[in-house]
């Protein structure tokens, strides 16, 4: 059973900065992708950033150039530096890790508070 527990998040002013991380039960490698999601109130959870096995990474347009995800294979953690937060980032923030067979495994999420 693959657990992912996300910390880091917090209330901070607009503009300021956060690190999320999130960290696996078992060798990241194992992973396909893995990637950081967000969910407001009364709002769809979606994807915010995403980092693939070879290092490759993507991003949601509202937040390029201020997020920035990273992996560290040797302490199975991937990380999501948020800096130029904005009240609308506010949001719980899921770790998700897809395997190469598909499955899909999700964190506890972290709740991320940016005030005006």
């Amino acid at each position: 059973q693959v657990h992912l527990v996300e910390s880091g998040g917090g209330l901070v002013q607009a503009g300021g900065s956060l690190r999320l991380s999130c960290l696996a039960s078992g060798s990241i490698f194992s992973f396909k992708h893995m990637g950081w999601y967000r969910q407001a109130p009364g709002k769809q959870r979606d994807l915010v950033a995403a980092i693939s096995s070879d290092g490759s990474t993507n991003y949601v347009d509202s937040v390029k150039g201020r997020f920035t995800i990273s992996r560290d294979n040797a302490k199975n953690t991937v990380y999501l530096q948020m800096s130029s937060l904005k009240p609308e980032d506010t949001a719980v923030y899921y770790c998700k890790a897809e395997s190469w067979q598909r499955d899909d495994y999700w964190g506890q999420g972290t709740q991320v508070t940016v005030s005006s």
